[in-house]
């Protein structure tokens, strides 16, 4: 304890040294009710939760759980088009899929111009439902105070900005590209 206030000493200190802004400003966002702030903070328990548990119970993580899950959804998709579904970086994606091989649960194939389409192996597909409950764990947190007409509206509503979020950054894509 008495480290700690030492520290806190020396900081208040060099701060007021150096005219540093040691007092909260007023106008700042709400903690506590800045949506963008408590859906990034839910996202992250989810998301943490879910990877220590498939972790934990299978050697693999979040990504390689989504490459599977998208795969099983998607049979002989190609590593850019899980990148472009999950939104993830497609080197995010790639070392997932490497992994994935190593173990026996995917599959690569050649495919047209270059493409590299992927498939679950048997194995692969039964690590994917012994992988879901776990992830389906996690939905039901975020919906069970909700009732079904909640839930449709909640994904409508999601959905929605999503969509405004992707237009957003086409525009400043497109800003960008024209030097504005």
């Amino acid at each position: 304890m008495a480290k700690k206030r030492a520290r806190d000493a020396a900081r208040e200190a060099a701060a007021a040294a150096s005219n540093a802004v040691t007092e909260p400003i007023t106008d700042s966002i709400d903690p506590e009710n800045f949506t963008p702030r408590l859906l990034a903070l839910l996202s992250n328990a989810l998301v943490w939760r879910e990877s220590h548990e498939l972790r934990r119970r299978f050697g693999l993580g979040t990504n390689d759980w989504r490459v599977i899950s998208v795969l099983a959804m998607k049979p002989g998709s190609a590593a850019t088009d899980v990148s472009d579904f999950i939104g993830v970086n497609k080197a995010v994606v790639s070392k997932s899929v490497n992994t994935l091989v190593d173990r026996g649960l995917v599959i690569l194939f050649d495919g047209p111009r270059g493409s590299r389409p992927m498939y679950l192996t048997p194995e692969g597909a039964r690590m994917h439902d012994a992988m879901l409950p776990i992830s389906l764990r996690g939905q039901e947190i975020i919906l069970a105070d909700l009732s079904a007409d909640d839930i449709d509206a909640l994904n409508t509503l999601l959905r929605r900005m999503l969509e405004k979020t992707r237009e957003l950054q086409q525009l400043e894509s497109d800003a960008l590209a024209a030097g504005l």
